[in-house]
């Protein structure tokens, strides 16, 4: 979402929001500082501290929050609904407005400008539409007004339906400002010829921003917008059935209901999982992380020196064979590639049968059986 666009359509109420949310962050930022001073001058408070600190900043930040929702929601409740009858004129000004800005973006396109030269210099949009430049600036300022207004009236809706949609991965605000949105697009969209109030209308293009962001967004891995609209009809299927038959269902049972192989719930319930941050912090002190208890499956340092010198040591060894005997080795074995070939394979490289490159392989591990050879690897294998 642009602020653009937000601030077009609330700019009152958005202005107070975004000042209220940026003087709240300058002081959790002075707040942070003085917490970081405090234990650098402190070192005696160690880990507890730093994680008392954490949670006494993130108590700060909610409270921020629930403040600014509170003054949001204030900020709207006092914009009066509007009757039926003023919604029909607001949608016959927007109407004029949009195909206003659909002859700005065609001419746009014959003068190879961007539509915002237009904006400022209006005098080739306002001479296509045959009306002086006053004039014309009058009729633009009214429309816009117009889908202004529309949209002010109902940003009530949005919050009532934000509501439905809350601890799903986006905060409050971040479904108000998408449903806010939806409802700029529906009314944009509005036809009120068909005879339905705006507010119905809105609630389709309200619920599906919301939705749709929700999908998008709330998830560090992206899944496709119909896989968690399967999702979210997973979870009411289950919650279904579980007051029809008083007990948690089973993987059968939700599969049947909903028409679907085991295999597929399975699969998408998987595809449901949220990955976990290493960062998140462990115990009632919060002074650990989750990723200090998680075994690296990388190569420590020493198995790191340790093939290293075996390596080494393996080409010392096999310098003390005849060249053909230490190739045919290397290539049985995979030394250089890491792929082990057959008999046959090396038989065709060295151009003899697989029988003598048999022979060759057998007469060569004997003398690495030598105790004056092998000592040497036998280190590594105890």
């Amino acid at each position: 979402m642009t602020q653009a666009t937000v601030l077009e359509a609330t700019p009152a109420a958005e202005m107070a929001l975004d000042a209220l949310l940026i003087e709240a962050e300058d002081e959790l930022d002075e707040e942070l500082d003085e917490l970081e001073d405090d234990e650098a001058s402190d070192d005696g408070e160690g880990k507890a501290g730093k994680a008392k600190g954490r949670r006494r900043a993130t108590a700060k930040k909610k409270h921020y929050t629930e403040d600014s929702i509170r003054l949001y929601l204030q900020e709207i409740g006092r914009i009066r609904l509007l009757r039926a009858d003023e919604e029909i004129e607001l949608a016959r000004k927007i109407a004029d407005l949009l195909e206003l800005e659909r002859i700005r973006d065609r001419i746009s396109e014959q003068l190879d400008c961007d539509p915002e030269d237009l904006e400022r210099h209006p005098e080739p949009w306002a001479s296509e539409v045959k009306m002086t430049l006053p004039a014309f600036r009058h009729r633009l300022f009214i429309g816009r007004r117009a889908k202004e207004k529309m949209v002010q009236s109902n940003l009530r809706l949005v919050v009532s339906i934000a509501k439905k949609y809350m601890n799903r991965g986006l905060s409050f605000q971040d479904l108000i400002q998408e449903g806010s949105l939806g409802l700029i697009r529906a009314a944009e969209k509005f036809d009120h010829e068909k005879g339905y109030k705006f507010s119905t209308y809105a609630t389709w293009w309200i619920r599906q921003a919301i939705t749709r962001a929700i999908a998008d967004q709330s998830r560090t891995i992206r899944l496709p917008v119909h896989l968690y609209e399967t999702i979210s009809r997973i979870k009411k299927t289950t919650k279904l059935l579980s007051q029809e038959m008083g007990r948690k269902p089973t993987e059968e049972e939700i599969a049947e209901r909903m028409e679907m192989t085991i295999e597929k719930l399975r699969f998408i319930a998987k595809s449901a999982q949220l990955p976990i941050s290493l960062e998140t912090p462990i115990g009632k002190e919060e002074d650990s992380r989750l990723g200090d208890f998680i075994e690296s499956d990388g190569e420590t340092p020493e198995d790191q020196v340790s093939k290293h010198l075996l390596r080494e040591d393996l080409e010392t060894v096999l310098c003390t064979l005849s060249p053909r005997e230490r190739d045919v080795l290397k290539l049985r074995y995979g030394l250089d590639d890491g792929r082990m070939k057959t008999l046959e394979e090396i038989g065709q490289i060295f151009n003899v049968t697989r029988e003598r490159i048999r022979q060759i392989e057998a007469k060569a591990l004997r003398k690495l059986r030598h105790p004056n050879r092998n000592s040497v690897l036998k280190e590594y294998i105890r």
